[in-house]
């Protein structure tokens, strides 16, 4: 049975140069794949092209990743598939090809465009296109606007020869979606098999985060830290796979790992919307192979919506984030009427010059559980010593400089026993680049598919409305009637948790530990107790959601980010603290089952 060894070598721009090199010398893949573009960086490469004709790429990419490995690529027969080329996708293949012609390599670059839409921003605007969520107006300048293209595409382009594809935005899994495709002529009705290929890319998308990284148990992994392991997936026709690393690598591969990059960042597990599947990922299930080997099943798979989520990126203003060490007698209030003295400062100011209010504005005292709901977790006594945090945003830019200037021109004037707690010198003032998301009919978007200069044709998805009733919804266990005994633990003693974000919305996924433990975590972690608990962060609702397959439900958390991204306030702008405060939730169990369970 042929098998696709797949390795996950970047999950942002800016990871690791390490991983192409560890996965070419220790995995033995058969293909390399990279994930740059979150939807920020999508504007800071639109930044970057609008002041020169060769930027606009992921520049790592080519220079750190290519360019010392083109010749143990080639060597070895591995084909490569990076999204790196973010908004300049001519700039990126130039700069591809001269590297290949500069050390005499001979490789087939495929592109793969048409996420690009920009040009059309006048077109959306007059039919009235609207956010996704919010149903806010289309904004009237824009950074970037580029559609989530699929996988058939990137398919396409390795069956006419292309030995590395460089696409502009594609949902993050395509990459390796459309290895399999190609590998395995999967059809575009193999719904299952192209759930299943999904399901592969998500694991591998992020990185170590799939071998031990950022795992709650990070004891089990904290000694080979230095030397992680990178993620490779064994892939079979079926669809089918085995998620591994390479041998006397760091890191961890298990059931636990796996579950929590599984859960990571997705909504509804039963209704994941992808360009060319809708995945349901409830019943998956895994299996240990051998050491860090698990064999993954079970994903399910509809018909893929006629619809392309299109991210677009705007300018809303300017910001800045202050930090200063404060310690002393009375630490926690002299720091916090530091921060208010300081903006109250600036307003006085901004009326005499006729700017206005801040948009918004934060003061945070850090080490004095600032990420923390104080309802339920009180200030610490007795602290010595505390971080200033001040972050403000303003529709003006001389407003924000203005700011920074303050916040450095009162240090004589206000409170004694502070130091540097950040860079030298005054805030920066940077722009504030916002997400605005709509969802666009598949038929408004056409892809294409290049390959050393000729274009190639491929079978396109119309897609259909989703029809959700199909969706069969398993009931989440409920305690036995009977009378335990019971005493009270923290969640992590029964479960292992990640969050992250989805624009202004966060997720948290929780996997039992055990599988009887289930029932217990289901009665005490429920959308009311989580909107309580987060009830510090949270504007919107929370939905909860079952995956029997590996014991585990996911919370959607609306408006929980304080807006998201660089345009929030919030300390964590991306959700990425709140599984570990979940974690701390007191759970009543029966004493007998911990016990006999341990």
């Amino acid at each position: 049975m042929k098998k696709i060894k797949i390795g996950g070598a970047s999950g942002y721009w800016g990871d690791s140069a390490y991983a192409t090199k560890q996965l070419l010398e220790k995995g033995n893949v058969d293909y390399l794949v990279y994930d740059y573009l979150a939807e920020v960086t999508m504007s800071l490469l639109a930044n970057a092209r609008s002041k020169s004709d060769e930027l606009g790429y992921a520049t790592d990419f080519v220079q750190q990743i290519l360019k010392p490995n083109l010749k143990a690529i080639a060597d070895g027969g591995i084909k490569v598939v990076a999204n790196a080329g973010g908004v300049n996708l001519p700039a990126c293949q130039k700069a591809i090809q001269a590297i290949l012609d500069e050390q005499g390599i001979q490789l087939k670059v495929g592109v793969v465009s048409g996420d690009d839409l920009l040009p059309r921003a006048d077109e959306f605007k007059t039919t009235g296109v609207t956010e996704m969520t919010s149903g806010a107006a289309f904004p009237e300048k824009l950074a970037s606007i580029n559609a989530y293209l699929g996988a058939f595409p990137i398919a396409a382009a390795l069956d006419a020869g292309a030995d590395i594809v460089i696409t502009g935005r594609v949902v993050d899994s395509a990459t390796t979606l459309g290895v399999l495709i190609h590998e395995y002529k999967w059809a575009l009705d193999d719904y299952d098999k192209l759930s299943m290929g999904s399901l592969a890319g998500h694991l591998i998308e992020c990185g170590c985060q799939v071998t031990g990284g950022n795992f709650t148990d990070w004891r089990d992994t904290s000694d080979g830290w230095a030397d992680m392991g990178y993620p490779i997936v064994e892939c079979e026709q079926s669809g089918q796979f085995v998620v591994t690393k390479a041998d006397n690598t760091g890191g961890l591969v298990s059931a636990l790992t796996i579950s929590e990059q599984l859960i990571y960042e997705i909504g509804d597990p039963q209704a994941y919307y992808l360009p060319d599947v809708v995945c349901d990922f409830s019943n998956v299930t895994l299996e240990d192979d051998a050491p860090n080997r698990i064999r993954v099943s079970g994903a399910k798979g509809y018909p893929a919506t006629d619809q392309y989520k299109v991210s677009a990126t705007y300018l809303d203003g300017y910001r800045a984030t202050y930090t200063q060490l404060i310690s002393g007698y009375d630490v926690v209030e002299k720091t916090q009427i530091t921060g208010e003295r300081i903006l109250e400062r600036c307003k006085i100011l901004f009326a005499d010059l006729g700017y206005g209010d801040f948009r918004q504005s934060s003061i945070n005292l850090l080490g004095a559980n600032a990420l923390w709901n104080k309802d339920i977790f009180q200030t610490p006594d007795n602290l010595l010593e505390v971080v200033l945090r001040i972050s403000v945003h303003h529709d003006k830019r001389e407003a924000v400089a203005l700011f920074s200037r303050e916040v450095m021109g009162v240090i004589l004037n206000m409170t004694g026993g502070r130091c540097a707690a950040g860079a030298a010198g005054r805030p920066k003032v940077s722009p504030v680049i916002n997400l605005y998301s709509f969802l666009l009919d598949k038929s408004r978007v056409s892809a294409m598919v290049n390959v050393d200069g000729q274009g190639i044709s491929f079978q396109s998805i119309e897609g259909e409305a989703f029809d959700g009733s199909r969706i069969k919804r398993a009931d989440v266990p409920a305690i036995p009637t009977n009378s335990q005994q019971t005493r009270q633990v923290q969640l992590i003693e029964l479960a292992v948790a990640r969050s992250g974000d989805k624009g202004d919305f966060a997720n948290i996924g929780v996997i039992a530990r055990k599988p009887e433990y289930m029932e217990y975590i289901a009665q005490a972690v429920t959308e009311s107790s989580i909107s309580s608990w987060f009830s510090h962060i949270l504007s919107g609702r929370v939905e909860r959601f079952y995956l029997p397959g590996i014991n585990a439900l996911n919370f959607l958390m609306y408006d929980a980010l304080g807006g998201g991204g660089v345009g929030s306030m919030n300390i964590d702008v991306q959700g990425k603290t709140y599984a570990q405060q979940l974690l701390m939730m007191p759970i009543d169990i029966p004493v007998n089952l911990l016990d006999s369970s341990n």
